[in-house]
């Protein structure tokens, strides 16, 4: 009887452990959050109270020399990555009225193509074009991929990830069958505006390869690339150019009207359907979904109506101009 009862302990000890390591912790996805540092562990709050231990080179290393602001770098990354996406934002608004609004209003290539040359000299001279757009995406994309990764770090550091147990613990289930429902989670939740950004930066890639650099590289300039070489593409072969500019468009806008939303605080968070109870409160986060997303399609209809509704349907170009774009395209092997 005795050894019955031992049995049942130690079995339940072990379960406890096993809960215990099982627990699935999941940080909070708002950037607002993150702007303050966590706790200090233990051995770092031993640090700052033993003078000894906070004159040590390590001590005053360890916030990457910003430690005499308060602040930690995810703090300083997200705002590179919100300013970032404003000055792109601005170089996105003459975009869309260069090549969606202007031919909407003419209903002509020809009558719509002298606004974009003019605008190009806001944005395309060899000092705006990298400060307008390429530093931007850059700065956006790096300090997002960043975040990610010292979050991931904080999600080991924090929750046991680099102690033997967990990591042990984190391969058996990821080993075990897909119906397990414990698992360990070491990466930061991807949200759709993450997974659409990636998306956005691969075909924005595409786009910038073939009407900016492909143009480079076989004619040795860009200046005749516009609305007719766009209309072009369209006359040689249609459906790779519909599908191109029917997902760079739907993707780019929804990611920029969302990630906007986001950055001032209209934006339900993530899985708010299924974590809002209050009913007044789910009522209002309903209702800036509907918004929000309403907006997202309403510009990308904007867009598309004077962009493939017009710009796509204006036909190929003619004479010597249309020579040049051949060679382009067929470069590309379009």
């Amino acid at each position: 009887m005795a050894s019955d009862s031992r049995s049942l302990h130690t079995k339940a000890s072990e379960e406890t452990l096993i809960s215990l390591l099982q627990l699935d912790p999941a940080p909070i996805d708002n950037a607002s959050v993150y702007d303050k540092e966590l706790p200090p562990l233990p051995e770092e709050a031993l640090e700052s109270s033993n003078p000894s231990i906070r004159s040590s080179p390590r001590a005053t290393t360890s916030s990457l020399g910003l430690s005499g602001s308060g602040y930690g770098p995810i703090y300083y990354l997200s705002r590179i990555q919100r300013y970032s996406s404003y000055t792109f934002a601005f170089f996105a608004g003459l975009h869309l009225t260069n090549t969606s609004v202007f031919p909407l209003i003419y209903r002509s290539v020809p009558y719509s193509e002298p606004f974009l040359l003019m605008a190009r000299e806001l944005y395309q001279t060899r000092l705006t074009e990298p400060l307008l757009v390429a530093l931007p995406v850059v700065a956006h994309v790096t300090s997002g991929v960043v975040i990610r990764l010292i979050r991931r770090r904080q999600n080991l550091k924090r929750y046991g990830g680099e102690t033997p147990g967990m990591w042990a613990l984190h391969h058996k289930n990821s080993d075990s069958s897909s119906g397990s429902r414990h698992n360990v989670r070491i990466w930061p939740h991807l949200s759709y505006i993450s997974m659409s950004g990636y998306a956005f930066v691969a075909l924005l890639a595409s786009h910038v390869g073939i009407n900016r650099i492909l143009p480079l590289v076989v004619d040795g300039d860009s200046s005749n690339i516009g609305l007719q070489f766009v209309s072009h593409g369209f006359a040689r072969h249609p459906l790779p150019p519909w599908i191109a500019y029917t997902l760079l468009l739907s993707v780019g806008v929804g990611h920029m009207v969302w990630g906007a939303a986001k950055w001032f605080n209209l934006a339900p968070p993530p899985n708010w359907k299924k974590t809002t109870v209050d009913k007044q409160l789910r009522k209002r986060r309903r209702r800036a979904w509907w918004g929000i997303t309403g907006v997202a399609a309403s510009v990308t209809i904007l867009w598309a109506a004077g962009g493939l509704g017009i710009v796509a349907r204006a036909g190929p170009a003619e004479g010597w101009l249309a020579t040049v774009y051949d060679n382009i395209y067929a470069a590309a092997g379009h």
